[in-house]
């Protein structure tokens, strides 16, 4: 029964899908959404606020801190991105030029800090670097400040470049490179002059993702900063002293900042020469060697292993203590604060299923808009821009506008305000994971099927969504974990709700009465809910394959 009735409504929406004027509602209806649910309210939210930027302008304590908040945004993301492309892509590198087993176990631990929550690695990071962490027993203890923001930063930003330019450097001819070998050049003058320019995309797209990692993190940043103030953490601060003056000039001006920024290392990376014309031939002959790369790759190994692999599984260890001092079965019980913890959980998942499943159905139509270009070229380079804003934009400047235009709406309850603000940071994710994949379809297939009597909608279920499956999948469950562990956002609207990593951060602020055990615990789940959601992408991708 259950079958012949999806049949039906199968065959009923290929006959609508045939039909130009549904089709014309659907894309309209899609536009519409990304205009009004994704781009307006975050414009208009702050500027409907933007007259109490005046209270901060008269106080020049707070000026003084805005602009110190401000400016160390920019220089620790600029920082870190740099740092994260000189040391990720050695390691890229060799994961990519190698095929044996322990080349692939180091091709998954890459993934770690991306797939841990920012809060457990901003909890993990300050245990591994502070005074009970192991390295203290060398007498290197970093406390809570600049410092330990930029590691903590370098760790969860890492994986992006290093993942970013694998893909980079496998899909890669190495056709120039075999060509410059067979004329006597040697390996360091191939990778500066031949290789390196012609990965000068992936090499931008890298940078810019790992500095927009950097610029939106709240949560974790909260946990290390200490009295030190980025952007995120002087809007947390603002917003938790009842300021919303300086919350405003803040939101707004990383906002427009961090725009700019983008748009500006996007129009100079297009005009970067990274090859230098001048030829040394002794260094690069020493740089070229056996032994320089075998010491390049220990060092980059031992870099990746000590800032971090290790400093982000390091909550692992307080976490086990939990299991065996009566904190798991208070956790199972849902006695003292664990109630709540539970509560915030279910919170949590309840909001990421909502916006994965609305984000899935209001994004497909605007990959296919952006990968088939239907509404010309300009258009779709509008809409593409659109679509990057929320990754584009710090997520807690985000969500205070968001905050500010949906509570104008005094009949939408908070849950509704969570779900629309956790919608609007992961809406990219998906769409250009399935742009990307649709993208690389040639339009060919589906004139063929059309050809053969294929309608529209037909032609997706049949051609392009089992071709596209795979970043189908991928996208979907990026936007399920990405909002689960949303927390600048979700700190910036949420006022009685509070979800998961929300309610952790106040745990390790030490806002409720919680113990160490409690916190590595709570933190454990939410670690733990992170990776079963990957392990299932990977036995769906895997099965899939076979």
């Amino acid at each position: 029964m259950a079958i012949r009735l999806f049949e039906s409504v199968m065959a009923t929406l290929d006959k609508l899908s045939s039909r130009p004027k549904v089709k014309k509602v659907v894309y309209a209806f899609a536009v519409s959404f990304l205009i009004s649910v994704i781009l307006l309210p975050p414009v208009l939210g702050i500027s409907f606020k933007l007259g109490l930027a005046e209270q901060v302008l008269s106080n020049p304590e707070l000026v003084n801190r805005s602009e110190a908040a401000i400016f160390w945004s920019f220089i620790i993301a600029l920082s870190v991105a740099s740092l994260d492309l000189i040391a990720g892509l050695p390691l890229a590198w060799i994961i990519s030029a190698g095929g044996s087993r322990w080349i692939s176990i180091l091709d998954a631990l890459a993934d770690i800090p991306f797939v841990i929550p920012t809060v457990a690695l901003g909890f993990s990071t300050l245990l591994f670097w502070g005074k009970t962490g192991p390295v203290s027993v060398l007498g290197v203890i970093v406390p809570p400040g600049l410092l330990l923001v930029l590691l903590l930063h370098f760790a969860f930003s890492f994986p992006v470049i290093v993942r970013v330019m694998v893909g980079e450097l496998m899909a890669h001819n190495t056709i120039y490179e075999t060509a410059a070998k067979t004329l006597g050049a040697r390996a360091f003058p191939i990778a500066r002059t031949v290789t390196l320019p012609l990965l000068r995309p992936g090499l931008i797209a890298a940078f810019l993702l790992a500095f927009a990692r950097s610029l939106s993190e709240t949560g974790a940043t909260v946990i290390v900063a200490g009295l030190f103030e980025n952007g995120p953490v002087f809007i947390k601060n603002a917003k938790d002293a009842g300021l919303e003056g300086p919350m405003v000039l803040v939101s707004f001006t990383l906002i427009i900042s961090s725009v700019a920024v983008f748009a500006l290392i996007r129009l100079l990376g297009t005009r970067l020469k990274i090859p230098i014309k001048n030829v040394y031939p002794v260094p690069e002959a020493g740089l070229s060697s056996n032994r320089s790369v075998n010491i390049r790759n220990g060092v980059t190994l031992l870099v990746f292993g000590l800032f971090v692999l290790i400093p982000s599984i390091y909550i692992t260890f307080p976490a086990i203590g939990a299991l065996t001092d009566g904190t798991l079965q208070k956790a199972i019980s849902g006695l003292g604060v664990w109630s709540s913890f539970w509560q915030s959980m279910t919170l949590s998942y309840v909001i990421a299923v909502i916006v994965t499943l609305i984000n899935i159905v209001m994004g497909l139509p605007i990959a296919i808009l952006i990968a088939r270009k239907k509404l010309g070229k300009l258009a779709t380079t509008l809409i593409d821009a659109v679509v990057n804003v929320p990754i584009v934009v710090p997520s807690v400047a985000l969500g205070v506008s968001l905050g500010f235009f949906w509570r104008s709406f005094s009949f939408l309850p908070e849950f509704w305000i969570l779900v629309f603000a956790h919608m609007t940071i992961t809406y990219t994710y998906f769409v250009q994971a399935m742009a990307a994949a649709i993208e690389g379809i040639p339009e060919e297939m589906e004139e063929t099927a059309r050809t053969l009597g294929g309608r529209p909608f037909r032609v997706f279920r049949k051609i392009i969504l089992p071709l596209t499956k795979y970043s189908f999948l991928s996208g979907s469950i990026l936007v399920f974990t990405r909002s689960v562990d949303e927390t600048g956002a979700a700190t910036a609207v949420s006022q009685t709700l509070k979800t998961a990593p929300v309610l952790l951060v106040s745990w390790v602020k030490h806002q409720v009465i919680v113990t160490d055990s409690d916190i590595a615990l709570g933190i454990a789940f939410l670690v733990l809910t992170s990776f079963a959601s990957l392990l299932v992408l990977r036995l769906i991708v895997y099965r899939g394959k076979k």
